[in-house]
């Protein structure tokens, strides 16, 4: 035979001869596939840790007990991470976990009560809790405004109160827009600040008084629906608000509905309102008589001499009258009279001889009692 030839990756042997090199283990590339392993985890761990520590260290909380002075208002219906979440846009408390934290071991928390705070900046959450709770920390300026009031009240005692000056307050009234009056207001406010009761900041203004009464009046507007409800009367929500207004003075919460169909009934007679309450807005008096002069002076609020309901609201209605405006009850009632001012006994009738007789009781009540209607 001829010579073999060994085909395949052969070198020549030392002897001279050839065999197959046997492959070297590639340790480098496992090295360094371990190294890189060990580097994630490293990383991973990095990151991790912090994250770790401060789930077993707690929420961010500040040492306390603070530092600049701050006033702080909590609004009604907020929750207890509304309110944290509100310290922690000011910087009273480091975070709301903390302050919720705190609040849940805390059972007087659930007591917090609405109002202005005196608090600093930087607090512990538990201090702020507790500062909360501190009727010491409480700003109260609270102004408590009557159904049925006049604006001119409302200025008058408003500055007694604040110290603002009334011109300051009969300035902002000027500006409808600012105070966020209706459209239908035609920029006159009466009728439009709402009856509740508020509480003052210590840093508020005429103006920001003035637009927190309207902001309560568009709320109640709205929960009535009242442009949508005066609309299905055939009304303006301007005129419903005016004969809320006559109800609010004329009588009793009782009789409120029953006043109102007074109201509708005698507008659709035609029959003049006739109501001493809008004689007495426009002389700028609350005369519970009032003498035959009186009634004779031609105001555009006197309703002996004018038709239909005068240009505007006599006073501030609170909600159950604006209710009852919208819904008057059902009654061919043309007349009424509160025949006792100490019960509020008020009756109606549709018979004008009637009315005269309950008339007269009233007189007599006047008569028995000096003092109660003059």
């Amino acid at each position: 035979m001829g010579n073999l030839e060994i085909l395949g990756d052969a070198s020549p042997s030392p002897t001279g001869g050839s065999h197959q090199s046997p492959k070297e283990p590639r340790r480098g590339r496992g090295f360094l596939v371990a190294l890189l392993v060990i580097a994630v985890l490293v990383s991973s761990i990095a990151v991790a840790a912090p994250k770790l520590l401060k789930h077993f260290q707690g929420p961010a909380d500040f040492a306390g007990p603070g530092t600049t002075s701050v006033v702080f208002e909590i609004t009604q219906g907020q929750t207890l991470a509304q309110i944290g979440n509100d310290l922690k846009t000011q910087g009273i408390v480091a975070s709301v976990d903390a302050f919720t934290r705190a609040a849940n071991a805390n059972p007087d928390s659930a007591s917090i009560q609405p109002g202005f705070y005196n608090l600093k900046t930087q607090m512990k959450a538990s201090q702020a809790i507790a500062a909360l709770l501190d009727p010491a920390t409480r700003d109260v300026h609270r102004f408590v405004i009557p159904e049925g009031k006049r604006v001119a009240w409302i200025v008058e005692n408003l500055s007694k109160e604040t110290g603002i000056q009334a011109a300051d307050f009969a300035a902002a009234l000027k500006d409808s827009q600012a105070l966020g009056l209706p459209d239908y207001a035609h920029g006159n406010p009466e009728g439009f600040l709402f009856p509740a009761t508020y509480d003052i900041a210590p840093n508020a203004t005429a103006a920001s008084i003035l637009k927190s009464m309207v902001n309560k009046y568009n709320e109640v507007a709205a929960s009535v629906d009242l442009v949508k409800s005066a609309s299905a009367l055939g009304m303006t929500p301007q005129q419903i608000i005016t004969i809320a207004s006559l109800l609010q003075v004329e009588g009793h919460p009782r009789d409120f509905a029953k006043v109102s169909r007074v109201v509708y009934n005698r507008l659709a007679e035609p029959m003049r309102l006739q109501f001493d309450s809008t004689v007495n807005y426009g002389l700028g008096k609350t005369d519970v008589i009032l003498t035959t002069d009186q009634l004779a002076k031609d105001t555009p609020y006197n309703t002996y001499l004018h038709d239909g309901l005068p240009p505007g609201p006599v006073g501030n209605p609170g909600e159950d009258a604006i209710t009852a405006a919208l819904n008057p009850a059902v009654g061919d009632w043309l007349y009424f009279t509160t025949v006792n001012l100490d019960t509020q006994e008020t009756k109606f009738t549709s018979s004008y001889s009637e009315f005269l007789t309950i008339k007269d009781e009233f007189l007599k009540y006047c008569n028995d009692n000096p003092g109660k209607c003059y």
